[in-house]
């Protein structure tokens, strides 16, 4: 086992307690799915739930640090220079329909950087976390982006809208946060989308940096219409160029 910080170790702790419920929640879906009231309600309360133990857990360790969050929005605490960024359940139309593949995603911005990221999925018991200068991991294994230089032996991952279908061969997985995990540990090649939200993306940014990956620029003080892409070196520019405009 790596050494991880203090901020990591709180990061992990909190994204394994609020699983449980969430692990117990998509348990549930299948029976909601042939309810009248219908899945939808149920799947906004889980992710609020969700929210809340995170949050709860990340205050008792830091009770200064901002928070931002897909349904609690901003909140600027004293300390605005550190800043959690929380996604409770990132793939909640999966999540709605019973599909096993969603995560927890958890980031520390600070001072307009993402130094810690982690990104948890449930139901597989998947977890990836990353630190600035300490690596990638994957439950506890060192991961690095994949090794490919062909193009045409590459997946990508993307879940942009169909306006301009590039002639590459890709997924939409409907999981922004587990697509950049699984760039990171190569089990993807790359990844674009645009039109994401900051919360969706921040863990992945230091995860693929840290596994060895290349990302375009992007301006962490805005929250959403990002646009990522994300590949190792070796397939950057041959990706970039494929996508031209994108």
């Amino acid at each position: 086992m790596n050494s991880i910080s203090p901020n990591l170790n709180v990061m992990i702790k909190a994204s394994e307690k609020a699983s449980k419920i969430l692990i117990r929640d998509f348990g549930e879906v299948e029976k909601l799915q042939v309810s009248k009231k219908g899945p939808k309600d149920f799947v906004t309360n889980a992710d609020l739930k969700t929210e809340k133990i995170l949050i709860e857990e990340l205050k008792k360790a830091k009770p200064h640090f901002s928070i931002i969050s897909e349904e609690n929005g901003v909140e600027n605490n004293k300390d605005k220079k550190n800043t959690w960024i929380i996604d409770p359940i990132d793939g909640t139309i999966n999540f709605l329909h019973g599909i096993p593949h969603f995560a927890i995603s958890i980031a520390l911005k600070s001072n307009d950087e993402i130094i810690s990221g982690l990104v948890f999925d449930p139901i597989k018991n998947e977890m990836f976390y990353a630190e600035k200068n300490n690596g990638a991991y994957f439950n506890n294994q060192r991961i690095r982006v994949s090794k490919k230089r062909e193009i045409d032996s590459c997946l990508f991952a993307t879940g942009s809208k169909a306006e301009n279908e590039l002639d590459l061969p890709h997924r939409k997985s409907g999981c922004a946060a587990l697509d950049m995990a699984y760039v990171a540990s190569g089990r993807y090649d790359g990844y674009y989308q645009k039109n994401l939200n900051l919360w969706d993306i921040a863990a992945g940014i230091i995860l693929i940096k840290e596994a060895g990956g290349l990302l375009n620029e992007i301006d962490l003080s805005i929250n959403e219409n990002i646009k990522i892409i994300a590949s190792s070196a070796d397939i950057n520019a041959k990706l970039l160029k494929k996508l031209g405009n994108f």
